[in-house]
């Protein structure tokens, strides 16, 4: 579904701001997103994606966020998430799944201690209503989440200190914010901004991944940061705030309506009978997607020079809603269903979305929108070796030639007012 609200009062010409706001949601909704953003990617010529104005990524959106920013193209996430065939990082999906013994052994050290001071209370009060509170008094050997993200962390740091690339937000030529939200205050916190740019990228992306009950909450400069998707789901006036002309967003996930024609799995007619797990989901999909609702109308308002275009799955989209988020050998089949279901989007919408794109001097390829043979797998193949040198060397190339496409607009402008 392309969600298009164009400016109403158009800045003209446009400059050509682009900038990108990535949701979360969980390892499959970032494989969603990274076939959504490989569609964009062939689908519409002059469109760069690692080369944009301002990103800002949230939880599995901010993985992607932190690569595009870091120029990390969609073909190389492609070979390093779905087809295993770079030849720079090995993803190991079970780096996800590391059970937290450490966090298991912290919790259960206090135990003894909160076991002895329950009993010498009850034994000194037993008319007190001690047994009331033992649940409350041993949630603290409960560990706060069930899985070690300190390997994601190290994952990252890896892939943003090679060829060329950077861990470090000061040192992007494009500006990044990766959302997360601190747990003592539920204040939203953007690492990237001004006082928290220090802050490396791969311990922002751990903080903002840190999904409650999954995983730990990451401690950085005393403070506990979680999901930056707990304050809102895709923190798109992050983006908007930069000025741009241009705002690309991706939600991947949006409640399941069957009355569209969704079909649940054989054997379900209702989405009850999926039990707890199925009833959840819809439950935090709806949650997700009414804030979603209610932030775009807000920014229809307030930033009414800036034309948007969000991208996020059908309502009747069966394949992304019952797909177990966390199904790691299903991400080749998500990313390419996603990938399909945005070129399906952007034929659908092509009279629309087309005068849009041609604003901020971008077009649709026909000949890719219209191939039903087209699979994201087309294109990839092997990327040529690099080394470190040469990678560097490809990146100060583009920081010039940036440089110098930047100043070609401020020279055309001081033409015009000197000719007025």
């Amino acid at each position: 579904m392309l969600v298009l609200q164009p400016a109403r009062k158009r800045r003209q010409p446009s400059e050509g701001r682009i900038g990108l706001a990535i949701a979360g949601g969980g390892p499959i909704g970032g494989m969603y997103e990274l076939g959504a953003l490989r569609a964009l990617d062939v689908a519409i010529e002059g469109l760069d994606l690692t080369k944009l104005e301002v990103y800002v990524g949230v939880s599995s959106g901010a993985f992607l966020a932190a690569g595009l920013a870091n120029r990390l193209d969609t073909a190389e996430m492609c070979r390093i998430f779905i087809t295993g065939d770079s030849d720079q990082v090995k993803f190991r999906p079970e780096m996800f799944l590391r059970p937290a013994f450490l966090e298991y052994a912290r919790r259960a050290a206090a135990l003894p201690r909160l076991a002895f001071d329950w009993w010498k209370d009850v034994l000194t009060d037993p008319t007190g209503s001690h047994l009331s509170e033992l649940i409350s008094r041993f949630g603290g050997v409960i560990p706060t989440g069930l899985f070690d993200n300190r390997g994601i962390e190290r994952f990252l740091r890896e892939v943003f200190t090679i060829r060329g690339r950077s861990n470090d937000f000061r040192e992007l030529a494009a500006k990044l914010y990766v959302v997360a939200v601190d747990l003592d205050s539920g204040e939203a916190v953007r690492f990237g901004s001004p006082g928290w740019d220090d802050v490396s990228i791969s311990r922002a992306v751990q903080a903002s991944s840190a999904l409650p009950g999954l995983y730990s909450p990451v401690d950085i400069r005393g403070h506990h940061f979680v999901d930056g998707a707990l304050r809102r789901t895709m923190h798109a006036s992050v983006v908007l705030d930069h000025g741009i002309d241009l705002m690309l967003g991706i939600n991947p996930f949006v409640p399941f309506n069957a009355s569209r024609g969704g079909r649940p799995p054989e054997g379900m007619d209702k989405l009850a009978q999926g039990g707890l797990p199925v009833v959840l989901s819809q439950t935090f999909r709806t949650i997700l997607q009414s804030r979603m609702q209610v932030g775009l109308a807000k920014y229809a308002q307030q930033y009414p020079d800036t034309d948007q275009v969000v991208f996020e799955p059908n309502e009747d989209d069966g394949e992304m809603f019952f797909t177990n988020v966390f199904s790691y050998s299903s991400r080749q089949r998500v990313c390419e269903h996603a990938f399909h279901s945005t070129l399906a989007d952007l034929r659908r919408r092509r009279e629309q979305l087309g005068p849009v794109l041609a604003r901020h001097g971008l077009r649709l390829r026909a000949e890719v929108l219209d191939d039903p043979s087209l699979s994201i797998m087309d294109g990839l193949g092997i990327a040529p070796r690099t080394t470190d040198a040469t990678a560097r060397l490809r990146v100060a190339l583009d920081d010039v030639e940036s440089i110098v496409k930047a100043r070609r607009p401020n020279r055309r402008r001081a033409a015009a007012a000197r000719r007025r």
